[in-house]
């Protein structure tokens, strides 16, 4: 029995890490409904999850987190709800650059970023090359982003390379397919982490998704700790991936 009434952390080998985590950061709205706030109070608290979420995959040694910032689809909910998306992902970047020199965190972000206000897509581009020198740890974000949107896209400059004589369509691989992707040079998932309960991948890396392990939790994301990251670990590390062999 733990001492004190302590909760017993998870054992997790730090050894055997996935070298590549990615989140569906989903469950914001329900946990600021649960408490009787508005949506975008929910969005505040899930911004500071994220935050310590990335800090902690750092610090263990995970080479790579992805994130489900803001899907192609979620233009469609209440301007209100988007701009207070947009502007915490504004804060998020700002306290990041100033931060950068001790955190050495590589950001790089996937998605059309076009349709985003002028000041935001600078300050992306800016944080991307910024960071761009670091080693170790890459937070990869996605915003404006969807997995189909992706395949079409590289399906689309395949066919174009096509048609202007630059390739023929037998010449088609994988590894050239997946060069055509926002993750183009970036591990495939090993573990994808869906907190609030829901079993779907609603559109989020779908190609690079094929052989990864899932885990779900109950659990709405701004109330995602570093514990449960630890059981997801440990879940995944009790698994035998077999990637279609014996």
């Amino acid at each position: 029995m733990p001492l004190f009434g302590k909760k017993e952390e998870t054992r997790v080998d730090y050894s055997r890490l996935p070298s590549h985590v990615a989140i569906i950061m989903d469950g914001n709205g329900r946990w600021a409904k649960s408490r009787g706030l508005p949506r975008t109070a929910g969005h505040a608290a899930g911004a500071e999850t994220f935050r310590t979420i990335a800090t902690y995959c750092r610090e263990i040694g995970i080479s790579y987190l992805t994130v489900y910032a803001f899907s192609t689809e979620n233009w469609k909910r209440p301007m209100e709800e988007v701009s207070a998306i947009m502007g915490l992902l504004r804060k998020y970047l700002l306290e990041a650059i100033t931060d950068m020199e001790k955190e050495k965190v590589r950001f790089c972000f996937f998605g059309d970023l076009t349709p985003l206000p002028y000041e935001l897509r600078e300050l992306c581009r800016r944080v991307e090359n910024t960071s761009s020198k670091f080693e170790g740890c890459q937070v990869n974000i996605c915003l404006n982003y969807g997995g189909r949107d992706e395949i079409l896209r590289s399906a689309r400059a395949f066919a174009a390379d096509c048609v202007a004589g630059k390739r023929k369509p037998e010449e088609l691989t994988e590894e050239l397919f997946a060069g055509g992707l926002w993750s183009a040079g970036v591990p495939d998932p090993d573990l994808v982490i869906r907190p609030s309960g829901e079993v779907r991948l609603s559109n989020f890396l779908l190609w690079q998704s094929a052989y990864a392990e899932f885990y779900v939790t109950e659990v709405n994301w701004p109330d995602f700790s570093k514990e449960e990251l630890r059981k997801a670990l440990a879940a995944y590390q009790s698994r035998s991936r077999r990637f279609g062999g014996i």
